[in-house]
Formats: structure tokens, C-alpha cells, sequence
């Protein structure tokens, strides 16, 4: 009897567990403040904060075009958001394998070096054309790469200076949604209700 009334109550105990997780993780709030939209034509970035435009970051995506077919080294197009957010404290440069860091930290343009660094934004698409986002591990990541930034270079992620990704990644959050388009900067800024005075440049 003693035996079944502890694993009675270590099966209380575990159901409790899994309740206070699952209550924790609705309590989380999503980010519906910011918006990211990706100009491919471009290679910008931009952030709107509550509708406004309030920074863009130059940025690269996919030397082979948009797409999200497996293996095929192009960036999705199209509506996305940030699912999660990895590198958080991590030194500018931290090298990532895996989405772990390394130990290593290798600096701007560090010469034959093309690794994941400082942050992770880890994107899921929200639609058909982009479904496969989360399972090939598109990102929003840094680069040491940095002089090849303004044109794509990348093998389906965007690139960014790792300056840029690591301020980017304190302000915003996980749900926030991000846009992969064809458009012209000039053609998405005057939809997106800019604040006066020009968009600070990342």
C-alpha cells in the first residue's frame, strides 16, 4: 500500500509539473510590438516599432535567390516569425555549432571563416511557401562575413554585422513577425507609417 500511495503521488507531482510548464509558457507574451521586413532587392532590413520604421539594417540573404525547398540554399519568401531566440549574454563573435556555442569567438571578416556568430534569431514560416523554414534552421543570424553584407551571400539565412543582430535581438521578442519580400525599400516605407526625420541606418 505504501509503495502505490508513492507513485500515486509522485504521479500528483509529475501532472503538476507539467501543468506549471505548460501555464508558464501561455503566460509568455508574444511580440506584436515589431515587425521586420527584409527588402530583397535592397538587402535592407527594416524594423517597425508599432507600425513605425524606427532603424534598418543592411543585411544579406540567399546568394541563390528565394525559395524553401529543401536543400536549396535560398531564402523563404514571404510571412515568418521569430520562433526562437538563442545567444542571449553571448560575447560579440561567439561562434555557434548547432545553435551551441563553441567556445570560440572570431572577429569581422576573420578570413576563411563563414560560421553562425553572437546571436540566433530562429525563424518559422507562417505559410505554404515557407513551411520549411523552422526544419532547415533559417535564421536571423551574425556573420563575420561583414563586408559581403548588402549582397546575397548567404546559404538561405540573413546575415547581419554582429553589432546590428546582437541590438536587434534585445529588442524584440519571440512571435515577432518578419517579412521576406520583393519590394524596394522606397516602395515598403511609405506603408509603414515612418516616424519624421530619416530611418536610423544599422
Amino acid at each position: 500500500m505504501k509503495r502505490i500511495a508513492n507513485m500515486t503521488w509522485t504521479s500528483i507531482a509529475v501532472v503538476l509539473l507539467l501543468l506549471t510548464q505548460t501555464a508558464c509558457s501561455t503566460l509568455t507574451a508574444l511580440d506584436t510590438r515589431h515587425q521586420l521586413i527584409v527588402s530583397v532587392p535592397d538587402q535592407k532590413m527594416i524594423l517597425l516599432e508599432n507600425g513605425t520604421a524606427v532603424a534598418t539594417y543592411t543585411i544579406s540573404t540567399a546568394k541563390k535567390g528565394i525559395g524553401d525547398t529543401p536543400d536549396s540554399y535560398k531564402t523563404p519568401g514571404g510571412k515568418m516569425e521569430v520562433a526562437e531566440k538563442i545567444g542571449a549574454g553571448s560575447a560579440t563573435g561567439t561562434v555557434f555549432k548547432d545553435r551551441k556555442p563553441t567556445g570560440e569567438i572570431v572577429g569581422p571578416d576573420a578570413p576563411g571563416r563563414d560560421p553562425v556568430v553572437t546571436r540566433i534569431l530562429w525563424l518559422r514560416g507562417l505559410e505554404e511557401q515557407n513551411k520549411n523554414a523552422y526544419p532547415r534552421f533559417i535564421y536571423i543570424h551574425g556573420t563575420p562575413q561583414e563586408s559581403l553584407l548588402g549582397n546575397p551571400a548567404s546559404y538561405g539565412c540573413i546575415r547581419m554585422r554582429s553589432a546590428d543582430v546582437a541590438e536587434l535581438f534585445d529588442r524584440i521578442g519571440v512571435g515577432a513577425l518578419v517579412t521576406v519580400t520583393e519590394q524596394t525599400v522606397d516602395q515598403l516605407l511609405p506603408v509603414s507609417k515612418t516616424a519624421a526625420g530619416p530611418v536610423p541606418q544599422g
